[in-house]
């Protein structure tokens, strides 16, 4: 006979877990939000972000892309171990069991849900080594400065660190395509990094997206 608990624990799995009117708690009147395991989280208003863009480019001047990059890798890192151990308690099931379906609808809400706009990923390179991440209303390409190439290398450095620890490869990202520069999405290639190596200066001879991944297929 099955027991009631397990009845709801089953039910429970097929819900979304980061539906926001569910994952997202806390006193808003006193600025706290946590997420439904009682994490804390954290609102970066606009202001913040741009003062964080103002002041790395006064420091660090051109390597505030770098600087970027290697804060969204330290934070991907903890982003894919809380995503996963959170995911596994949920589900009753570590994230590698989980289908590939179930695993993007949760990682595209979970994405979403914290703010950092719309994902989506296209595996339709897949069999040349490349996998592309799509993102849309992205806050960091709201605010970057304006440049001729892309600036949200926040958001690469997630991804890069991300992906390598969910597939067990070196990954690296690198964005080919930015809002910030009128584009109607935010595209990044991930791959090996050694695959990758000539995507910086082909952006730099203006190469747009579909070029640069005719190129890289070629090569």
């Amino acid at each position: 006979m099955i027991e009631v608990a397990q009845l709801l624990k089953d039910a429970s799995s097929l819900g979304n877990y980061f539906a926001p009117d569910v994952y997202v708690q806390g006193d808003y009147e006193f600025g706290l939000i946590e997420n439904r395991q009682g994490s804390r989280l954290i609102a970066l208003p606009e202001v913040l972000l741009q003062a964080i863009y103002a002041a790395l480019e006064k420091e660090v001047g051109s390597s505030a892309g770098i600087v970027l990059f290697n804060c969204g890798r330290w934070w991907g890192k903890n982003f894919y171990r809380r995503f996963g151990e959170e995911l596994s308690k949920y589900y009753d099931k570590p994230l590698a069991h989980m289908e590939m379906v179930e695993f993007l609808q949760c990682f595209k809400q979970c994405w979403k849900t914290h703010g950092w706009g719309r994902i989506d990923l296209d595996f339709d390179y897949y069999q040349q080594g490349f996998a592309i991440a799509k993102i849309w209303d992205s806050a960091f390409a709201k605010i970057a400065p304006q440049e001729n190439c892309p600036t949200c290398f926040f958001e690469s450095g997630i991804l890069s660190t991300f992906f390598s620890q969910l597939t067990g490869c070196d990954l690296y990202c690198i964005q080919t395509s930015c809002e910030s520069m009128g584009a109607d999405c935010n595209n990044f290639i991930l791959g090996l990094s050694e695959r990758l190596k000539p995507v910086q200066s082909w952006l730099k001879e203006g190469q747009n997206h579909t070029a640069i991944m005719e190129r890289l297929c070629r090569s």
